[in-house]
């Protein structure tokens, strides 16, 4: 690849790279404990004392009668948005390192050069380590997703943990990275990007940022709507969540679309978006080698997902319940091949 390609195509994925952990939202969450019963044809890892054995590195899955064998040429990057303000700031109790209340996971097929994104409900209810404040693990309990970030140091335990969790939840599949921005952040980038465009979805106002946006109308967003865009939701309303996920990923794709057909004129344009916004960011991936790994790949919105369920009323809050057929499906359909003999 020549140089002037691989300079122009890092600035863009780069940018993309930021722009899915964009997608940030705040609410209070509790849990509920529910036995987690294991699809057919189970891909998750057999736990053997400390050691994890993970299906997909054993060969061929079974399911419905055909024969599956994990990509090769799939990596998976976890992108979280978290609910703290303020640049990053370790926590010194490991339990209060934030939830993260936006999760994607950011999916490459280096052979078919595609993008895929997954989103993550903040209250999916899945197994996850709790810590003491001895920073000990001392039991896993099923609960919200999104705490498994706030058992940590609210930088790089709470990313690594929250990979665990991620990955527990998609049958242990493999993750190679992760990055988490702070939600304070999110103006910063989106004004740094010159704005996204986005047909307003819902009436939402905040007098204290100047904000007011009406459905229906197609908008710039300036720093402070993108946070009231992707961040609000009405808590008397019902599964509130889930219409600001969907918002969210309208956001996303309108932001991709924007990187893809803006011209950025160097590569020190991606550097200068990267300095503002570092204090705000954890993360453990390599862009220059993504970007390299991943040059000229395709993404539109066929290949957003979301991780199928449905809400239900908890004890006092909203839980979010996997359809296991569905998702296991799903992950056949992404990460694995069927095999034909």
């Amino acid at each position: 690849m020549e140089d002037k390609k691989k300079i122009s195509f890092n600035i863009l994925l780069g940018v993309l790279l930021l722009a899915f952990i964009v997608t940030l939202a705040i609410v209070l969450i509790m849990w509920k404990g529910k036995e987690k019963k294991p699809a057919d044809g189970d891909l998750t890892g057999q736990t053997q004392g400390t050691t994890t054995v993970e299906k997909w590195q054993e060969g061929d899955v079974s399911y419905n009668g055909k024969k599956y064998r994990y990509n090769s040429s799939i990596k998976a990057y976890l992108f979280m948005g978290i609910d703290k303000s303020g640049t990053v700031d370790e926590s010194s109790n490991g339990l209060t390192g934030g939830q993260s209340d936006a999760m994607f996971l950011l999916v490459t097929n280096q052979r078919e050069e595609t993008l895929s994104v997954i989103s993550i409900h903040r209250n999916t209810m899945t197994m996850v380590d709790v810590y003491d404040l001895l920073d000990n693990c001392v039991e896993q309990k099923e609960m919200q997703i999104c705490l498994q970030h706030a058992y940590g140091d609210g930088a790089r335990s709470s990313c690594l943990r929250s990979v665990d969790a991620v990955s527990r939840l998609f049958y242990n599949i493999p993750i190679s990275g992760y990055l988490s921005l702070n939600m304070d952040g999110i103006p910063i980038l989106n004004d740094a990007l010159g704005g996204v465009t986005v047909e307003v979805m819902d009436d939402l106002t905040n007098a204290s940022l100047g904000v007011d946006l009406k459905k229906g109308e197609t908008v710039t967003l300036n720093g402070n709507e993108a946070y009231v865009y992707i961040r609000s939701r009405d808590t008397n309303e019902f599964d509130s969540a889930s219409r600001r996920l969907e918002r969210q990923n309208q956001y996303l794709l309108s932001l991709f679309k924007k990187v893809q057909h803006t011209a950025l004129a160097s590569e020190s344009s991606i550097l200068k978006i990267h300095e503002q916004i570092k204090d705000y960011l954890v993360t453990s991936i390599d862009f220059v080698k993504l970007a390299e790994d991943a040059s000229e790949y395709g993404f539109d919105e066929s290949r957003m997902y979301n991780v199928p369920g449905e809400t239900v009323m908890g004890e006092i809050y909203e839980e979010y319940y996997v359809d296991e057929d569905a998702l296991y499906e799903m992950i056949l359909d992404i990460f694995y091949e069927e095999v034909v003999e």
